[in-house]
């Protein structure tokens, strides 16, 4: 028993000292790809050793932090990678190449073995979260900077598809990787989930669905439906969307009606009766705006991927004019062959 033990000890730090030498001869060999890379040693003098932490999640925990110039900071310490260091590298990798507005700004990373850590701009009205579900109070916010932002998020995945060199697929838009400024300008986070592909690339392989529950389009489950491509954004997108209009998640284990299990076809028939999906108190311009959101969001979110739009026209959509727009088909919610 004691040799098994010490031979699967052995097996594993073997595996995991592979691991290190894999990541850590991808970024020497792509160094001048990336920002700057931080020992940890530093990573603990920019956090005062981790004095004030600002959230944690699967990922790992976040923490604030000062640079030696003043600027305040986001520091991401991962937790130890199941995949590999394929997060890791993915986030660096795909982020460390990105200069947009409405794409958080990776400032320097460090990688030390176990030890991972992720640096970023500080985000001083944290994430879309806490916004959008938000009743009442500070963090409540009036529907016109709410379509302000959908449109900054949709630059930005809009610039993620078509503004690179590669095609950068996201695979996890929602609310919670959505952060805001102190002027409340969103930035796309999180890019852990993310794949990069040629331009040319219209479809893409994937072995497995990848993204959150209730944002992740239909295509990754059920083969039948469409290929995996761009779309997948849109869809998770548009769910977003939905969300910001209504105010609403779009899963709730507490809804007053079996109606409403299924948000988007709630949203539909409410938006069809010409009753409000959460218009109270609200002028005629916000209800433009809202109605124009529902349309948008529910063109994102059609079953098969070739009736969504590229964000580029949900970009022309979202800015244009509302009496150019029109309904689309009534959302499904699993294609017609299953049953």
């Amino acid at each position: 028993m004691p040799f098994v033990a010490i031979f699967l000890i052995y097996k594993y730090r073997r595996r995991h000292l592979a691991m290190d030498k894999n990541v850590e001869e991808f970024l020497q060999a792509h160094s001048h790809f990336f920002p700057i890379r931080y020992s940890y040693l530093n990573i603990k003098k920019i956090t005062r050793n981790f004095k004030h932490k600002l959230g944690e999640g699967g990922y790992g925990s976040v923490y604030k932090g000062t640079l030696k110039s003043g600027n305040e900071v986001a520091i991401k310490i991962l937790k130890q990678s199941k995949a590999h260091g394929q997060d890791f590298i993915s986030e660096v990798a795909t982020i460390g190449r990105i200069h947009h507005i409405n794409i958080v700004q990776l400032i320097g990373f460090c990688f030390e073995g176990s030890k991972q850590a992720l640096v970023y701009d500080l985000m001083t009205n944290g994430s879309l979260d806490k916004h959008i579900f938000a009743k009442e109070g500070d963090k409540f916010l009036d529907y016109m900077k709410i379509y302000e932002i959908a449109l900054g998020i949709a630059r930005g995945i809009e610039y993620l598809h078509r503004g690179c060199d590669m095609q950068i697929l996201h695979f996890d838009i929602k609310p919670h990787n959505i952060l805001l400024d102190k002027n409340f300008i969103p930035k796309v986070s999180d890019f852990g989930l993310a794949k990069l592909y040629p331009t040319d690339h219209s479809i893409v392989s994937l072995t497995a669905a990848r993204g959150t529950l209730g944002y992740i389009a239909p295509e990754l489950f059920y083969k039948s439906i469409g290929d995996v491509s761009y779309k997948v954004d849109v869809y998770s997108f548009g769910m977003l969307l939905m969300e910001m209009a209504s105010r609403r998640n779009n899963i709730n284990a507490n809804v007053e009606r079996s109606s409403q299990i299924y948000f988007p076809l709630w949203v539909y028939d409410q938006f069809g009766e010409g009753t409000s999906v959460e218009m109270e108190e609200v002028v005629e311009e916000e209800r433009k705006v809202i109605k124009k959101m529902i349309i948008v969001a529910l063109w994102c979110i059609q079953l098969n991927p070739d009736h969504r739009p590229p964000m580029n026209k949900v970009l022309e959509m979202l800015e244009g004019d509302i009496g150019k727009l029109h309904m689309p088909p009534k959302p499904l919610i699993y294609p017609p062959d299953v049953s």
